[in-house]
């Protein structure tokens, strides 16, 4: 058995959880053109998303989208 308990509302914050997804090309088209001038490779782009569905950056390389969720005391979770 684990000692997990099922949260209940007001113990967690769920603003603060995030996913990760390839961005598509329907936003890469809405970016200005500026955006992409230090981006080596756009197939690479990140989103990060939080569980409302709103943007809150794209990022190119999944790690460094990982490493800017962490240092922004984000927590990743799994969406398949």
């Amino acid at each position: 058995m684990n000692d997990l308990e099922k949260p209940t509302t007001g113990e967690n914050d769920f603003s603060r959880f995030v996913y990760f997804r390839n961005i598509n090309e329907r936003e890469l088209a809405e970016l200005p053109a500026d955006a992409l001038s230090g981006v080596d490779d756009i197939d690479d782009l990140v989103v990060v998303t939080n569980g409302d569905g709103q943007k809150l950056a794209i990022i190119e390389g999944l790690e460094a989208a990982e490493a800017a969720a962490e240092a922004y005391k984000l927590h990743a979770v799994s969406v398949h």
